[in-house]
C-alpha cells in the first residue's frame, strides 16, 4: 500500500469507528447482561462466604424470569449445605447498580433457584437492537469453519418423507450455526460407486428410462424393477459384483455408466431440495477417494496399526474392542473391493483437514457405524465428527423403502401441502391475483412441511400424519407467518396514514431510543423479553445442536406478538408518543419474526389472508 493511501484509510476508520462500536455493543447485549449478572452474583456469594468464579455460574432459561441459575445446587454439592439456604444467603447480599445504569433489574430466590430479571435499560436496548440490526439481529460472534453433511441419500430414486427429516434438520442446523457466527459449508456425500449404484447402472442398461418423468423418479422405476429381477434370479448378483470391481479398477466405460445414472438421480434430488429452500454448497463423490488413492492409504495405515484381522470368508476387519465395540468394522471385502465405510473414513480425513469442526446428520440406523467410524478415526489419529442422530419418520402403514417401492416422495408430500395451502388462500382471499395465491401457497406449504418436521426433537421418532401436516389452524409455520403478516400490515397502514415509516431507519432508531421506555404494559414487556431471547436461543441451539428448540422459540415469539396484538391497541392508541413507541415494538417484532423464520428456512410473507379481528390492524 502506497503512502498516499494512508490518509483515506485513517478517514475511513474514523468515520466507521462509532458505528463499529455501536454494532459491537448491540451484538453482545445478552453477553453483557449475563456478565453483569455473573459479576453481581460473584460479589454477593463472596460476601455470603462462598468462593465462586463467574465461570462456575450455570445460567439457563426460566419461565419465571429472563434468566436463572442453579448456582446454589453447585455450591451445595461442595459445601454440603441446603441449596435453598445457600440461595437465600446469596440473595441477602445482592447489591445492584443504580437504576438505569445496568442491564440487571432484579435478582430473587425461588427456593434453591436464583432468578434474574432484566432492567428497563436492557428492554429498551433490545428494541433498539432489533430495529437497527434487522437481518443481522441475533447474530453471534463465534468463529471457525464447520463442514456440515446432511441428506446424502443414495441416488437410486427420489427423496421420500424419511429422507427429508435429515434434510430439514441439517439445513436448519446450518442456518442456526451461521447465525451464531460460524463459517458453515454444507456438503452432500454422493454414493456413486456402491452396490446400489451398480444395481442402478445395470437397471439403466436393461430397462428404458422414462425421462418424461422427473429424473430421480425415472431412476427409481428401473431400480425397483431390477430388485424384483435380482430377487427372482440371484445369479445377477455376480454381474453386479463384477461392475463394482470394474469401477474400482478404473474401467472408464463402467465408470461413465455409473456417473450417468447418478447424475440423473442427483439432478432430481436437487430440484426437490430447492423446492424446500434447501441448498448444498458442495456435492462430494465417493469415487474421488478411490481415484486419488486415499481409501487404499487408509487401509494400509490400519493394517500397519496391528488392529486388522482377516474374517472368516476373507474380508479385512478392524478390531475396536478397546473402544467399546464387540463387532469388528469391515474395511475391505474378500474380493478386494472397498466398502462405503472405508470410503467414509477417507472422506472424513479429507474433511477434517480443512475445517475446525465436522457435523454429520445421520439416521438412527447409523448409530453403530457412526460410533465405529469415530473410533477408527481415533485409531488413525484423525479428527472426529460430531454426530446428530435422528429417529425416523414412518407412515401409519409402516416404514418406507425405495427398493420395495413403498414410499411417499418428498415431491408428492410438499406439492400436496402446497395444493392444500392454495385452496386455503383462494377461499380466504378470492379477490387475490393468481400470482399472489401461488406465491403465498408455496411459502405456506413449504413452511408447514419444514416446521412439522423440525419441531420434534431429533431423538424422537414420529409417524407422519397427513391431516396434522395439512392443519393450518395449529400453532405451526402458518401461525408464525401470519404473525409476521400482521406486523407488516400494521406498519403498512401506519405509513399510509403518515404516522410511521418503517423504511426511514434513522427516524425509527431515534423513536426507539426516545420512546421505547414507555413500553411498560405486561403484554409489551413480555413481547420485548421474548424478542430478547433470540440470541440466547441461537447460542443454546448452536451449542446443543438441537434445532427443534429454535422452532419452539419461533412459535412462542409469534404467540407473544399475537397476544400483544390482541390486547394492546397500536394505531388507535390515544397518546401519540405511546403509539409511536408501540409501532417501534411492532417493527422490532417483525424483524425478530422474519429472522426466526429465515433461520427455519421458511419465507416471511407480508400478507396472507384476512384476520378475524375487523379493525384497521389486519393483514
Amino acid at each position: 500500500m502506497g503512502s498516499e493511501s494512508y490518509p483515506f484509510f485513517s478517514f475511513s476508520l474514523i468515520f466507521y469507528l462509532p458505528h463499529l462500536r455501536r454494532f459491537i455493543r448491540w451484538i453482545i447485549l445478552y453477553v453483557q447482561f449475563k456478565q453483569q449478572a455473573a459479576d453481581v452474583l460473584v460479589q454477593a456469594a463472596k460476601e455470603a462466604g462462598y468462593d465462586v468464579a463467574a465461570s462456575d455460574i450455570p445460567f439457563e432459561f426460566s419461565e419465571h424470569a429472563d434468566m436463572a441459575t442453579r448456582l446454589a445446587f453447585v455450591l451445595a454439592s461442595k459445601m454440603k449445605e441446603n441449596p435453598a439456604a445457600i440461595a437465600s444467603k446469596i440473595i441477602s447480599k445482592i447489591s445492584l447498580p443504580a437504576e438505569g445504569a445496568g442491564y440487571v433489574g432484579k435478582i430473587t430466590a425461588a427456593g434453591p433457584y436464583i432468578n434474574i430479571t432484566a432492567s428497563e435499560k436492557y428492554l429498551t436496548e433490545t428494541v433498539m437492537q432489533a430495529v437497527s440490526q434487522k437481518e443481522n439481529y441475533g447474530r453471534g460472534t463465534h468463529t471457525g469453519k464447520i463442514l456440515l453433511e446432511h441428506t446424502s441419500a443414495n441416488p437410486n430414486g427420489p427423496l421420500h418423507v424419511g429422507h427429508i427429516r435429515n434434510s430439514v434438520i441439517g439445513d436448519t442446523l446450518s442456518r442456526i450455526l451461521k447465525k451464531a457466527g460460524y463459517e458453515v459449508e454444507v456438503q452432500y456425500y454422493v454414493n456413486d460407486i456402491g452396490r446400489q449404484i451398480a444395481v442402478v447402472s445395470w437397471a439403466c442398461s436393461r430397462y428404458e428410462l422414462d425421462l418424461t418423468k422427473k429424473s430421480d423418479s425415472a431412476i427409481a422405476d428401473v431400480y425397483i424393477k431390477a430388485n424384483v429381477d435380482i430377487n427372482n434370479d440371484e445369479s445377477i448378483n455376480n454381474y453386479i459384483e463384477d461392475l463394482m470391481k470394474k469401477v474400482e479398477n478404473g474401467d472408464s466405460e463402467t465408470i461413465e455408466s455409473f456417473t450417468h445414472a447418478v447424475d440423473l438421480a442427483i439432478a432430481g434430488i436437487k430440484e426437490t431440495l430447492l423446492l424446500m429452500n434447501i441448498k448444498h454448497d458442495r456435492f462430494i463423490r465417493e469415487s474421488r477417494f478411490i481415484e486419488n488413492g486415499d481409501v487404499w492409504n487408509v487401509i494400509k495405515r490400519l493394517e500397519e496399526s496391528g488392529r486388522t484381522k482377516t474374517e472368516e470368508g476373507g474380508a479385512l476387519a478392524v478390531d475396536l474392542k478397546d473402544h467399546g465395540f464387540e463387532k469388528t468394522l469391515i474395511i475391505k471385502r474378500s474380493n478386494g473391493t472397498s466398502l462405503y465405510t472405508t470410503r467414509d473414513l477417507a472422506y472424513h480425513e479429507w474433511k477434517g483437514a480443512q475445517c475446525d469442526r465436522m457435523i454429520d446428520i445421520l439416521g438412527a440406523d447409523h448409530k453403530l457405524i457412526s460410533g465405529q467410524l469415530k473410533a477408527t478415526l481415533d485409531v488413525l489419529g484423525s479428527k472426529q465428527p460430531e454426530v446428530v442422530i435422528f429417529e425416523f419418520v414412518s407412515l401409519p402403514e409402516g416404514s418406507m423403502s425405495t427398493r420395495r417401492g413403498k414410499f411417499i416422495s418428498a415431491d408428492d408430500l410438499v406439492n400436496e401441502v402446497i395444493s392444500k395451502a392454495y385452496e386455503e388462500v383462494s377461499a380466504r382471499r378470492p379477490d387475490a391475483t393468481e400470482e399472489f395465491r401461488q406465491k403465498t401457497a408455496r411459502a405456506v406449504g413449504v413452511g408447514a412441511v419444514r416446521y412439522d418436521v423440525v419441531k420434534v426433537s431429533p431423538e424422537k421418532s414420529t409417524i407422519f400424519d397427513w391431516k396434522k401436516a395439512l392443519d393450518f389452524e395449529k400453532q405451526g409455520a402458518p401461525y408464525i407467518q401470519y404473525a409476521h403478516a400482521r406486523a407488516a400490515n400494521i406498519l403498512a397502514k401506519a405509513e399510509e396514514e403518515g404516522i410511521f415509516n418503517e423504511g426511514d431507519d434513522a427516524a425509527v432508531r431515534e423513536t426507539a431510543a426516545s420512546k421505547a421506555c414507555l413500553l411498560t404494559e405486561s403484554y409489551e414487556t413480555d413481547l420485548i423479553r421474548k424478542i430478547a431471547e433470540f440470541d440466547q436461543i441461537i447460542e443454546t441451539c448452536a451449542k446443543d445442536l438441537k434445532p427443534h428448540s429454535f422452532a419452539i422459540y419461533a412459535r412462542e415469539l409469534a404467540d407473544s406478538f399475537n397476544q400483544f396484538y390482541r390486547f394492546v391497541s397500536v394505531l388507535n392508541a390515544d397518546d401519540e408518543d405511546i403509539r409511536k413507541a408501540r409501532l417501534t415494538l411492532v417493527c422490532a417484532a417483525k424483524v425478530a419474526i422474519a429472522d426466526a423464520l429465515d433461520v427455519l428456512g421458511i419465507e416471511a410473507p407480508d400478507a396472507m389472508w384476512s384476520a378475524a379481528r375487523p379493525e384497521t390492524e389486519t393483514p
